[in-house]
């Protein structure tokens, strides 16, 4: 799914969408290990903030990088998605090498701030 998708699912759709994204994680982490709990909390937060915000251009920065498996799927990499945390394989956290929708390399809480700050 892209984000352009995302933004053009109508709203009564939205509640399936976060129940698709919350089975894909589900399948993923089970298969290749992961963090459930910071991403499956969040994914309604990455819906919104794709909706309302251009991924490409606006910089949301995600303070525990595990909270981004969501946000990896709803921006272009739901199809690489079952390489997460494999060899040559998705980032367990954003990465700005893997799409422009990642902001920066972001990994366990308190990093954020400083980079939002220096982003800004």
């Amino acid at each position: 799914m892209t984000a352009a998708e995302v933004k053009s699912l109508p709203a009564g759709n939205v509640q399936k969408l976060a129940y698709d994204v919350r089975t894909r994680i589900l399948e993923v982490v089970g298969a290749n290990g992961g963090h459930l709990a910071s991403s499956l909390g969040a994914v309604e937060l990455a819906i919104a903030l794709v909706r309302e915000f251009d991924p490409e251009r606006d910089r949301i920065v995600w303070d525990v990088g595990h909270q981004s498996y969501a946000w990896k799927i709803l921006t272009g990499r739901d199809a690489a998605f079952g390489t997460l945390r494999r060899h040559h394989g998705l980032s367990g956290f954003p990465n700005p090498d893997e799409s422009p929708c990642d902001a920066f390399v972001g990994g366990h809480a308190g990093a954020a701030l400083a980079a939002a700050q220096g982003m800004a």
